[in-house]
């Protein structure tokens, strides 16, 4: 029997438009080009998860130094708990922009497992997603970021700097309350700035990335490691 070549082939074939048409066959095999298309979306992914991580350790050293040189004597002036919240919203907005690269290698590493290996293992419950040959190749001519900003801080919140922002604000709390000079909310003040205006300010910036971190939103990142679906609205 003979064997169909690529250049018998018509492209503009209805057989022949199924997107990947013999990329998937039953003897693929580890050295397949799926294998190594997968190992590669693996390294990218693991590589922008580590500038992750390297923006989040310099914010909580950055943070930790800050508490430190301010409690360490009652002559340290309260605001620099401020500059230290600030360098912190400054990695939070770096960190988001990271997130969102991120997400873009880890969505389709996630399309390989669902759809490839997934179903490999067990072909009974089917393909998760049935366009996702069409899907992927998309991507992969013009890759685009699946995420928008805002969803991005508000994960990077979730995670890691609400938690960093919430030390934050307790420790400035307790340095103007309890070490500073004169009773609230005089101690607040910053130069000529009065301690009223400082203390809405900070209010402000704390109620912002509550809001924008808790509120209900329809995500569309990639979580594999929790049970919610792109596009849900929680």
């Amino acid at each position: 029997m003979a064997t169909e070549s690529a250049d018998d082939v018509d492209a503009t074939d209805e057989e022949h438009r199924e997107i990947g048409r013999g990329l998937l066959t039953g003897e693929m095999g580890p050295s397949s080009a799926v294998a190594h298309l997968y190992r590669g979306e693996i390294h990218r992914m693991r590589f922008w998860r580590e500038r992750l991580d390297q923006t989040t350790y310099w914010a909580i050293v950055i943070m930790s130094g800050v508490l430190t040189w301010t409690f360490a004597s009652r002559d340290r002036p309260h605001y620099l708990l401020l500059i230290g919240a600030a360098a912190l919203t400054t990695f939070l907005v770096i960190e988001a922009r990271r997130y969102r690269g991120y997400d873009i290698w880890r969505g389709r590493v996630r399309t390989l497992q669902r759809n490839v290996f997934a179903y490999g293992l067990d072909p009974s419950l089917g393909v998760a997603d049935g366009a996702w040959r069409r899907e992927l190749g998309e991507d992969y001519r013009q890759p685009t970021i699946k995420i928008t900003a805002e969803e991005a801080i508000a994960h990077r919140l979730r995670r890691v700097y609400l938690a960093l922002f919430t030390i934050t604000l307790a420790a400035w709390i307790v340095r103007v309350a309890a070490f500073a000079d004169g009773s609230w909310p005089a101690s607040a003040a910053v130069g000529d700035v009065p301690g009223t205006v400082v203390t809405g300010l900070v209010a402000l910036w704390y109620l912002a990335a509550v809001v924008i971190g808790l509120r209900p939103r329809t995500w569309q990142a990639e979580d594999e490691l929790h049970h919610r679906a792109v596009g849900e609205h929680r």
